[in-house]
């Protein structure tokens, strides 16, 4: 099954919760993960099934990272708040590095998000 991860800062979790109530048959064919408090509030907000790590400034932007170099995740929505710093920007970095030493796929805005979603399905 695809392993999709979803993930959002703070300003930008509505923008995901909107995305996957808008795609939510389609991401119901996924194995999702995400990081705490998104992963909570996708849950609330739709009748998806998403396991939940922990939060990213706890280290669950990493968790998901080990998911890649494992090889077992297929691709990452990760809308991040390009105008604000991040307390933990080194593990933000890591996630995105990570991704691209294993050419895994990483949307960080809706647009590509959208394609992202869509190219899994095929």
């Amino acid at each position: 099954m695809t392993r999709v991860a979803l993930i959002a800062h703070d300003e930008k979790k509505s923008e995901l919760i909107e995305f996957t109530q808008a795609h939510e048959a389609q991401l119901r064919e996924y194995d999702l993960l995400a990081t705490g408090t998104t992963g909570k509030r996708l849950m609330e907000a739709t009748d998806l099934e998403v396991e939940r790590k922990a939060s990213g400034p706890l280290g669950g932007d990493l968790m998901i990272g080990s998911e890649v170099a494992e090889g077992i995740l297929d691709g990452i929505v990760f809308l991040r708040d390009p105008l604000r710093a991040q307390p933990h920007e080194p593990d933000i970095s890591a996630l995105l590095r990570i991704c691209d030493v294993h050419d895994t796929a990483l949307a960080t805005n809706l647009a590509s998000a959208e394609f992202l979603i869509e190219g899994l399905s095929d």
